[in-house]
Parts: C-alpha cells; structure tokens; sequence
C-alpha cells in the first residue's frame, strides 16, 4: 500500500511539473528571454553610425555637420521618424540649423538681440518634412526622419544635418563632443554607445573635382534590440499547403492576449468597416481582434509542385488600424534561396552574412506599387508569389521542409507556429516516438517498474 501510494505521489508530481514545463515554453514571455541580445546573426555587423564633422570654427564654437548612416541590411526607420537626442557637456547652446530642428527652444531668457535656436541642455532633434524650402535644406535631408535600410536603397540610407553651436570651445581641444546619445526611430530599442574620435571624414564636391575633410570627426555607434523596444513580438507566421487542407495559424496569443477586462483594447472584426482612419502613423497599436494580436502575420503556403519547380504564395497582412508601413521589407529564411527561379510582384536580394551559405532572402514592395502597406481593412494586405527551382540533393516536402526557418518583419523576428504542428504529407506523420513528451514519459514508467 506504501509503494501504491508513493506512485502516485510520484505521479502526480511528474505530471504537475510536465504541465509547468508546457506552460513556460508556449508563453510569449519564454520568446522574449530568448530574444534580450541585440545581436542579429543575420545581420551580425549593422548598426546605425552617427557622424559629428565639425566642419568650421567660429567665434564661440563651431558649425558641424552631423550625418545618420543606417548600416543595417534590412531595419530601417519609418515614419513618424528618427529622432535625435543628447547631453551637453558644458553650457552650449544651439545657434542655428539647417535641415532640421530642435523640439523645444528651452529657457534662453539670458540671451538679448540674437536668440538660440534651443538652449536647452538636453535637446531632441528631428528632420524637415519634404518640401522644406531649399534654403533651409542640405543634402539628405528633409525626408521626414525617414531612413531606409542599407540593402534596400543606399541612396536614402542616410539623413544630414547641420547645427551651428556656441559656447562650446573653438580648438580641438576645449570642445566636448555631447554624451548620452539617444536615437529613436521611431519608439525606442537603440542603444548608443560613446563618441569616439575618428580620422576627419572626406568629402567630395558635386562636380568632383575638388576634395575637402572635416577639422574633427566624432563616431557614435548605436545598435539595436528587439527586447528594449518592445515587450511582445510584433508579427507572427501562419502556414499551410496544398496537400494538406491543415492552416496552421499562428500561435495563440504570439503578440499579446486579448484584455477581457478593457473591451476596447481591440477592434471586432464584424465591426472594423465602421473604424474610421487616423491617416497618420501611431506608436499606440489599435488591433484588429485575433487570437494571436499580433500587428502584422505573414503566410507561407506551398501552392504548387511542378516536375522541376514548386511555387509558393506569401501574403502579409496589417492588423492595425494605426499604421501604414511604408517601406516594409520580409526577411525569410530557408534552404532553396539559393535556387529561387522568379518573384511575380516583390523586389529581392540575397542576404549573405556567411559566404558560404545562401540561405536568407530579403523582399519588399515595387515602388509606386505595393511599398506602403496600408493599414488594416478591406487593402491591408500585400502578396506574391515566389517560384523555386528543385535541387535534387535536398528537394522535400516531408516534415515541413517546405517551410521557411525564420521569418522577419521590418528587422523584427516574427513568431513561427510550432514544428510539430506543421502541415504534413498525407503518408506521413510527426515522429512521436522522438517527440519530449514520449521520451519523458518512457523515462517515467520505466522508473516505476523499477521501483
């Protein structure tokens, strides 16, 4: 009867930490620890890099021209914009700027006839909005804070500036470079680290034939983090195929769960036609209700299988009725990048962070076309389809091969349903006898006959 007993304890407490074990690793917080790095082993060298050339002297400080340079492979910053923000070391004050400006001009109640531009000791700056008269423009400038990621346009990688500052030293040795540096774009998730003093940057003028270079140049370097920016994922992933009538749609509550206590935290679908459009970008999601919340899901559906090629239909869709994603971009992840054939409505280039693997794609809209994602209704949603050539030495579609690894959204790595739930061939099924909970359980009953 004791032994009887102790089984049954031993049971119990097995099946209570199993349970315990199912609920860790099925949360959304359990995705967000796996993520706190801002590491990105796909893009393992991007950062953005801020430029401070001081360009000129003048008789209380200095005129500099500070340049943003987006180094990412496939993270840019969209609207409402990137904005700009230090520390002054020592009294300075802000005369005057070009191509872009202060937030707020602060208290410059000491300043008689001529008036800083700010004076505060912690400003924030933002860029111009197009069609800034050109006596207030440099070169790029005036896009809106708007910068797009280095694979996608290089040309509009970058955002300039110019500041006139005073008070602040006229040598290289009594100006301070400013400290603090914070960059968000927008919202936060970047990290800057310290200015450093670099070789004078060089500059080349417009018919080339003339070369000149900074007096003094600091570096800033900002990374990164999904985890600072935000607390729950941002986007998820759905599947299906076309041998097996299966969708696999994303995780429950992937992005967050629906607040039962707070009735407006989402929009009800039957009612999302009489939501009317803010027509301006919000930091603050408003939702269409799913089971996953989740601003943004990508499908993945296998459509075709041809004797030598197979089809696939990737669809992504806005759930918020705050955004318009302009600019968006797709990284995917999976084996037969490196024999794509054809894409029927999306740009593409292949993302190599190692040389010797060409697994990685990044897609995003034509111009003029589908760049602007629009956001949630009846047009919140952009499509293609992407047509693979077979390689013989790895082709399948046995347990899930078909599927894509990894899959990002605007730089944001998107939660993927799990591989055990995959839509399967008709003549095949998942492997339990690998699966943990078998192997958990074998391991259990084998030590109840020992006992």
């Amino acid at each position: 009867m004791v032994i009887y007993f102790s089984r049954i304890s031993v049971l119990l407490l097995f099946l209570c930490s199993w349970n315990s074990f199912i609920t860790t690793v099925t949360s959304p917080i359990w995705y967000n620890l796996s993520n706190t790095e801002a590491y990105d082993a796909l893009d393992p060298t991007g950062n953005i890099t801020i430029k401070w050339d001081i360009m000129s002297w003048t008789p209380d400080g200095y005129v500099a021209v500070v340049t943003i340079f987006n180094f990412q492979q496939y993270r840019h910053i969209q609207a409402p914009g990137w904005q700009l923000g230090w520390s002054w070391r020592k009294k300075e004050v802000i005369w005057s700027m070009v191509g872009a400006q202060a937030t707020e001009q602060g208290d410059c109640f000491k300043f008689k006839g001529n008036i800083p531009h700010c004076c505060k000791k912690t400003p924030t700056i933002v860029d111009l909005l197009p069609g800034t008269p050109y006596t207030q423009q440099i070169s790029n400038c005036c896009r809106g804070g708007v910068i797009s990621s280095w694979a996608q346009d290089p040309a509009t990688a970058i955002s300039s500036f110019q500041i006139s500052v005073g008070q602040s030293g006229t040598t290289n040795t009594t100006v301070r470079a400013p400290r603090n540096v914070t960059l968000k774009g927008p919202g936060p998730g970047y990290t800057c680290g310290p200015a450093q003093i670099v070789k004078p940057s060089k500059f080349i003028s417009a018919d080339k034939r003339r070369k000149t270079q900074a007096l003094f140049t600091w570096n800033i370097t900002c990374t990164y983090s999904q985890f600072l920016a935000r607390k729950t994922p941002t986007c998820c992933v759905s599947l299906s195929s076309f041998y097996n009538e299966t969708i696999v749609p994303c995780p429950t509550c992937s992005c967050g769960c629906q607040n039962s206590s707070q009735p407006g935290s989402c929009v009800d679908p039957k009612i999302a036609l009489v939501v009317p459009a803010s027509g301006k970008n919000s930091l603050e999601p408003l939702l269409q209700c799913t089971k996953h919340m989740c601003p943004i899901r990508v499908h993945w559906h296998v459509k075709t299988n041809y004797k030598e090629y197979w089809r696939v239909k990737v669809a992504i869709t806005n759930f918020n009725y705050n955004m318009n994603y302009s600019q968006w971009n797709l990284v995917v992840q999976h084996p037969n990048f490196d024999n794509i054939t054809q894409l029927f409505s999306f740009n593409y280039k292949p993302l190599t962070p190692y040389a010797d693997i060409n697994d990685t794609a990044m897609l995003w809209g034509i111009k003029f076309y589908n760049d602007l994602l629009s956001q949630a209704g009846p047009v919140g949603n952009v499509q293609s389809e992407l047509l693979f050539r077979k390689d013989p030495s790895k082709f399948t579609f046995e347990k899930g091969w078909g599927f894509p690894r990894r899959i990002y959204f605007n730089g944001d790595n998107c939660v993927m349903p799990s591989p055990d739930s995959y839509p399967w061939l008709p003549n095949a099924t998942p492997n339990l006898a690998t699966s943990p909970f078998i192997i958990l359980l074998i391991t259990f009953f084998s030590f109840l006959i020992l006992m």
